[in-house]
């Protein structure tokens, strides 16, 4: 339900966003820098040197960091962020320690769902009403298996919301690190490559494999081979499930035991919905893999491949599977240990990666150019992601989008080029790369300086280590997220979000961000504290105190004039009620779909309030916001000048 936010008067909210209605063929991005007023120094000075560094290799500076680095040596703090391993992260670690969920094995978050699957189908028929994949808020009868749930988690999921609490602790562990981390470099590298392999918390039991998919598939590779990132991804239930390779079979399909072409059993092959298991009864090779492999994962769309490889591709991942996705409920455990004994695969735990050779494809395929020999098994699949992270069209496509990410949205073809080449000498090094990219005049080009428009993320994030904010619970921090169009995990198609400013500047949009900032620098954020340090006296000299320890005293005159504006009437910026908010991307379908459709062609997901969907978060936030619309005294000084800085253009450009 729509609510009031807090907003500036249309006077004052004018000043800053006037120039976003300029003609449609002015770039959003040249329409924010034109409101700050920005221009390129002649060269960097030192300060700015370090500062460009902060806003690229991290989240923002913190106060102190310039002075601390200054010290350090800016070559020596890049040096040591190239190997995180080397920096002491105790203190995040110990925040993260509130979120038992994130190292608990796929196996038992799998068994979780399973179980919990079960006690809703069982209340389904005890209340006669809901159906089987209902959320329901409904108390689970003393009668229902609640005693199979683990001791261990009882105080961490609660009743049938485990999956919430899942993709929760996800997102809000996320934000901490990036909050927090002092290994900045590693957390940018990792939403970097979360971002580039994306996956969709919201479809079906891909919430169950995404810590496992963070944990083990991207962090550890963020900064290593390419190759070995790439592998881990094709291999992780979270990627074989949101992209459907885990059903893909070949289409002379013969179960061991000779019974014929038919699909896998339950027994074998695990529980379903309906509509899956009907589904199932027509196998054959998915492309959806193996298209997203090829368009965005390695070659590119430009990258020279052909439809025809694209089906050859899919033919060599045939067989890549999980193993009892959906769990092993125990009134079914017999029949499964006995299919999972034919096939082989009594040893695995639920939810993990399984070849199946006798769901391959066994015939001779061409991919590429390269002709894969008849028989290979798994080694189908191994060699087309070796080719494929050795192939010069994939070191364009990395190499481009680490350049845009790092340093521009259109990157200077020079250096795409030098980042290129380091991937094809180094077969992938990331971490060579990125050196070779910090080391180029062009990332440090007075061009490139506060050259890129913050995401939603990067704006939240470092605005809280700009304020030195004391996050406590951070799921109010995840609704402002969503609200501001990048739900953490929830990014439906897998083209990943958005590196430019032209997704994230728009008439809107900055509305919405200075909304933000005001609230935060408000102090009513729950779960968030804000320090406000005793200023001058004066007014003026406050807002110019605070534009120098927000902005560096690199403003427009501008943004100036807007808070020397409320320093002489402070009611002017009051809260009033706008117009409504566009719901937020939902992050959950229903429960139990797994649609074997085209990713980017599927439908909008359900709505906020049914499923996984931040939905309590967003509406902390919106509850927040409303609540500040209707306080009819003015906001301290402080509180105000705050909340203009950070929701400046200089704020939004890194």
């Amino acid at each position: 339900m729509p609510v009031p936010i807090p907003s500036l008067s249309r006077k004052l909210y004018s000043v800053f966003a006037g120039l976003l209605c300029l003609a449609p063929s002015v770039s959003p991005a040249a329409k924010l820098g034109a409101l700050a007023g920005a221009t390129a120094p002649a060269a960097l000075t030192e300060e700015q040197r370090i500062v460009h560094v902060l806003n690229r290799l991290g989240y923002g500076p913190r106060p102190g960091d310039v002075e601390r680095i200054r010290r350090m040596g800016l070559r020596q703090y890049i040096a040591r962020q190239l190997h995180p391993e080397t920096i002491d992260d105790s203190a995040l670690e110990a925040r993260l320690k509130n979120f038992p969920l994130l190292d608990v094995p796929t196996a038992e978050l799998v068994e979780l769902e399973a179980e919990a699957r079960e006690r809703r189908r069982e209340l389904a028929r005890q209340t006669g009403g809901s159906p089987p994949g209902a959320q329901t808020a409904q108390p689970v009868p003393e009668a229902l298996p609640e005693a199979r749930m683990r001791e261990r988690y009882r105080g961490a999921v609660g009743d049938d919301r485990h999956p919430r609490r899942i993709v929760s602790e996800l997102q809000q562990a996320k934000l901490l690190r990036a909050v927090y981390s002092e290994r900045q470099l590693q957390e940018v590298m990792t939403d970097f490559w979360l971002n580039h392999f994306n996956v969709f918390a919201g479809k079906g039991l891909v919430r169950a494999f995404l810590s496992e998919y963070e944990r083990e598939a991207i962090r550890p590779h963020a900064l290593g081979r390419f190759e070995d990132l790439l592998r881990a991804t094709a291999r992780s239930p979270a990627m074989l499930f949101y992209l459907d390779n885990w059903r893909s079979v070949t289409p002379d399909l013969k179960r061991p035991g000779g019974r014929g072409r038919a699909f896998p059993s339950p027994a074998e092959a695990g529980p379903a919905s309906p509509a899956g298991m009907a589904r199932q009864r027509q196998p054959g090779v998915n492309e959806n893999y193996a298209r997203e492999l090829l368009e965005l994962h390695t070659l590119g769309v430009d990258g020279g491949y052909t439809q025809q490889d694209v089906q050859e591709v899919a033919r060599c991942f045939t067989g890549w599977s999980i193993h009892q996705p959906f769990g092993s409920p125990r009134r079914d455990l017999a029949g499964r240990m006995r299919g999972a004994a034919r096939l082989g695969e009594r040893n695995l735990p639920p939810g993990s990666f399984v070849f199946r050779d006798w769901a391959h494809d066994q015939g001779e395929k061409v991919a590429l150019g390269v002709k894969i020999l008849a028989g290979g098994g798994q080694r189908d699949g191994e060699i087309v992601l070796t080719l494929l992270a050795r192939h010069p069209s994939t070191a364009k496509l990395i190499a481009t989008k680490l350049c845009r990410r790092f340093v521009a949205d259109e990157p200077p073809a020079s250096l795409v080029a030098a980042v290129a080449a380091t991937f094809e000498r180094t077969q992938g090094d990331i971490r060579a790369c990125l050196q070779t990219l910090f080391d180029a005049p062009e990332f440090f080009a007075p061009e490139a300086y506060h050259a890129k428009v913050k995401t939603p993320l990067e704006l939240v994030a470092s605005a809280l280590r700009a304020t030195d904010a004391n996050i406590r619970d951070a799921q109010a921090l995840v609704g402002a997220l969503a609200r501001l169009g990048m739900p953490l995990y929830g990014c439906q198609p897998p083209t990943g979000y958005k590196d430019v400013a032209a997704a994230w500047v728009n008439a809107g949009a900055l509305l919405n961000r200075l909304n933000f900032a005001l609230l935060l620098a408000s102090g009513k954020l729950p779960g968030v504290s804000v320090p406000m340090t005793a200023g001058p006296a004066d007014g003026a000299a406050q807002a110019e105190a605070l534009l120098d320890r927000y902005l560096g005293n690199e403003v427009s005159a501008t943004t100036r004039r807007a808070l020397l504006a409320v320093v002489a009437d402070p009611t002017r910026l009051k809260a009033r009620k706008p117009a409504a908010l566009d719901a937020a991307p939902a992050l959950e379908a229903e429960d139990g779909d797994e649609a074997g459709l085209p990713i980017r062609r599927r439908a909008r997901m359900a709505p906020l309030d049914r499923g996984l969907g931040p939905a309590s978060a967003i509406r902390r936030y919106d509850l927040a916001l409303e609540a500040l619309a209707r306080q009819d005294a003015p906001l301290p000084l402080a509180a105000q000048l705050t909340g203009l800085a950070l929701g400046s253009p200089e704020f939004q450009r890194r």
